[in-house]
């Protein structure tokens, strides 16, 4: 969203057929048929079908769908901030106001609220957003004409971010550093535990973009720039939030469908100009493998690819969504990204031929903040000029209802505040501080710097992001941006958590200037310089040269001529070009670790855990390489720097025992173009102590009909090995994975599989298999 909020996803099937085609189709036709018969069968009931908790969920839809008039199913479409409803109902947030409510509950029947970024209660404790989410769907429960309770979104992004006191998970591309599914899964789960505690049934999460461009502000939101890396754990994601447990559930949403993340010059929601073959090999692969986990919902990118606003793509929300991946569930934009086809994109000559272009796309519900009333007139009238069919509104509400019944609202739509606390308050705070420590990505150790030497008698800790909780958790935190200005986040310091961790006698400096710094440094056994960028989010979070700023540099180079040993901590939301602080003894990449990250820095410092995280990015040496990602093609080119040429490759980190990788051997040596690859590789931990290590299988073609990288994530699996232990994993490739999109320049090939040779390749241990 743009000023204080924003984001959303369905149920999937594989790609379907003509004949699956033909089937959905006539299911909606029977739905369609249904709705007149239902509601005159029920019509005159002491218990309408659709308040029947005991019917099928697709004849409660049939008939609340035949009771409501066009006016209400165009309400439904709507999705209002509740900014909107709050104070002077001009975003000045405070109580809710009922005037206003009327407005937009009542009169125009809005089907769903959202909370956008410092969109909260007065006060900003868990029971009050539990109060404000109670009150909203009251009012709408209470007053609508049906009955009709609303869905209520939130961005809770790494953990219920919005709540003061509720834990903050590391973001996203922090996460995708640990390479364990289940972590993601079990952090998704928790941060939905904590929005149903409070209210609140729609999470706009996870994001399946990629990170490809260092340049791009939101690249910390992503998971990595490998597209199977980054669907994996997007789909992981999508299963802890949609089956957490407990008494409310909570619907998840995969975004930003599709090609949100290759702005063309690096800034947020600048068009992308992509080749189709791009587009359908790697850009839409971690959504559908994100969708196909079960999503509830899709939010869709607010920016244009090829030409044409993704919003009113029918290719994209019809064609590839629907009818290839067999999406059942609800397609929402962005904010206000109607509006958008009319005012920015200037592809609609006014707001109901806007509203139209985005509905006849496939949109279901829109995301237009400001105007409940506009939004409905302007689809009415669009219903009138004939530019909507009233039949494409009947698929779109039933969609928006038949979330609404499966997620208990009809049966239950409130929350018990006073419940709302302890469930919220410092929950999962071990686990978010495992998902930070695991996300810890040593990339340098010159002569076993780390970890800390037990005989360690005195560590400085230098830096400004030190002692600096609120750009430790980075941007969506309590405000859109970044912790407003006089609010205190509970948590823990990469400061505090080495002074916790450090042992008893070890004395721990904290130099809070650059001349005491270099003042103590001279005596220290250890200076840790915690470095960084200041949290933002979209389009402010940009920057066009990713790189440590120029006084932090100085900074660690000061530090360094001590000749006393200099690790430099990075706390940031991408990799950063690190100029003069490069070379230091030891490098930690910690990234946005949220509320728990000081304590997981520690942890991996003191050798509490072992360094099990690797690079979900490529990390550039210096700026000017943008954008830069490990599957760069082939090509004859020569010059400096051209080819894929990073300070650190994807993948790559350190630990603190040593591993092996003994043998890869595929279970047959050649397979069927539709068939899967399944590989054992064999590890071992030669080392001293326990860790966990990442088994990445990458593929390559000898030779390709289109170009084909040097190597591409195939698989990988996450194992814990004790000290010399060896473990044989099996790992399976799927045939989606080698797929690639045949032909010419064109790209208008249907992805498959080629045959021929291909290499799979694990820790430098390489089989091959044949497709014939």
């Amino acid at each position: 969203m743009t000023l204080l909020a924003r984001h959303l996803p369905g149920r999937v099937r594989p790609s379907a057929t003509r004949r699956t085609r033909r089937r959905s189709a006539a299911a909606l036709v029977t739905v369609t048929a249904c709705v007149a018969t239902l509601a005159s069968a029920h019509a005159d009931a002491s218990t309408p079908t659709y308040r029947d908790a005991r019917a099928p969920v697709q004849q409660r839809v049939a008939d609340l769908l035949g009771r409501m008039t066009l006016k209400e199913k165009a309400g439904q479409m709507d999705q209002i901030a509740v900014a909107r409803m709050q104070g002077d109902c001009e975003w000045s947030g405070g109580a809710l106001d009922e005037t206003c409510m009327k407005t937009v509950l009542d009169d125009h029947a809005t089907g769903s609220v959202l909370s956008g970024g410092g969109m909260g209660p007065e006060k900003n404790t868990p029971a009050d957003w539990a109060r404000m989410v109670n009150s909203v769907q009251k009012y709408a429960v209470e007053n609508s004409r049906l009955h009709i309770p609303v869905l209520y979104g939130v961005d809770a992004v790494h953990g219920h971010n919005n709540v003061l006191g509720a834990t903050v998970f590391p973001h996203q591309i922090g996460l995708g550093a640990t390479w364990d599914p289940g972590t993601v899964r079990d952090s998704g789960a928790a941060t939905a535990r904590a929005v149903a505690a409070t209210g609140i049934d729609w999470n706009f999460s996870p994001v399946a973009d990629l990170a490809r461009d260092q340049r791009w502000g939101r690249s910390y939101e992503t998971y990595g720039e490998d597209p199977l890396l980054a669907g994996t754990l997007a789909a992981a994601a999508t299963r802890g939030i949609e089956h957490a447990g407990g008494a409310k559930r909570v619907a998840a949403t995969v975004k930003h469908f599709a090609g949100y993340s290759e702005p063309s010059n690096g800034h947020d929601r600048v068009p992308a100009d992509v080749s189709m073959r791009y587009l359908q090999d790697t850009l839409l692969a971690p959504y559908r493998r994100a969708i196909e986990s079960g999503a509830d919902s899709v939010m869709v990118n607010s920016g244009a690819v090829n030409g044409v606003p993704a919003t009113s793509s029918r290719y994209l929300l019809t064609e590839v969504l629907r009818e290839q991946w067999g999406f059942k569930g609800v397609a929402v934009t962005d904010w206000e990204d109607i509006r958008a086809l009319q005012t920015k994109y200037k592809v609609a000559a006014d707001y109901p031929e806007a509203i139209a272009l985005a509905v006849n796309a496939g949109i279901d519900m829109a995301m237009e903040p400001y105007h409940a009333k506009e939004f409905t007139e302007g689809l009415l009238t669009a219903v009138r000029r004939g530019l909507v069919k009233e039949k494409r509104i009947d698929e779109a509400v039933a969609r928006i209802l038949r979330l609404k019944f499966e997620l208990g609202l009809f049966e239950d739509p409130y929350v018990d505040p006073d419940r709302a606390d302890d469930a919220v308050l410092g929950a999962d705070r071990a686990l978010a501080r495992k998902a930070a420590t695991d996300s810890q990505v040593l990339l340098r150790n010159e002569d076993a710097t780390l970890p800390v030497p037990r005989d360690a008698r005195k560590i400085v800790v230098a830096g400004s992001y030190a002692d600096d909780i609120d750009n430790q958790a980075g941007g969506w935190t309590i405000g859109w941006q970044r912790v407003p200005e006089g609010v205190e986040l509970p948590g823990t310091t990469v400061l505090e958590g080495i002074r916790a961790a450090a042992p008893k006698g070890t004395d721990v400096v904290h130099a809070t200037t650059e001349d005491e710094a270099a003042e103590q440094a001279a005596t220290a056994d250890l200076n840790v310089v915690v470095v960084g960028e200041k949290a933002a989010a979209e389009g402010e979070a940009d920057t066009p040269r990713p790189e440590l700023s120029a006084d932090q540099q100085a900074l660690v180079k000061r530090i360094e001529a001590s000749g006393k040993p200099v690790v430099v901590v990075v706390i940031a939301g991408r990799p950063l070009a690190l100029g003069d602080a490069a070379g230091t003894d030891g490098l930690l990449m910690a990234w946005l670790p949220g509320t728990e990250g000081g304590h997981a820095v520690a942890d991996v410092l003191f050798g509490r855990a072992d360094p099990s995280g690797r690079l979900p990015v490529s990390w550039p040496k210096k700026t000017g390489n943008e954008p830069m990602y490990y599957q760069q093609l082939p090509g004859t080119n020569a010059g400096t720097e051209s080819a894929y040429d990073a300070a650190y490759a994807f993948g790559d980190g350190l630990s603190y025992t040593r591993y092996s990788f003994d043998g890869v051997r595929p279970a047959r040596s050649s397979v069927a173009p539709g068939d899967p690859v399944r590989l054992k590789v064999t590890v071992s931990n030669t080392g001293r102590r326990s860790g966990e290590l990442v088994v990445p299988v990458y593929v390559s073609r000898p030779v390709s009909e289109v170009l084909a990288p040097a190597r591409k994530l195939a698989a990988f699996t996450k194992v814990r090995l004790a000290a010399g232990q060896s473990r044989t994993v099996e790992l399976t490739v799927p045939a989606r994975v080698l797929a690639v999109t045949p032909g010419d320049i064109d790209g208008a090939g249907t992805p498959r599989v080629e045959r021929g040779a291909y290499e799979f390749t694990a820790g430098g241990k390489t089989a091959k298999v044949s497709v014939r």
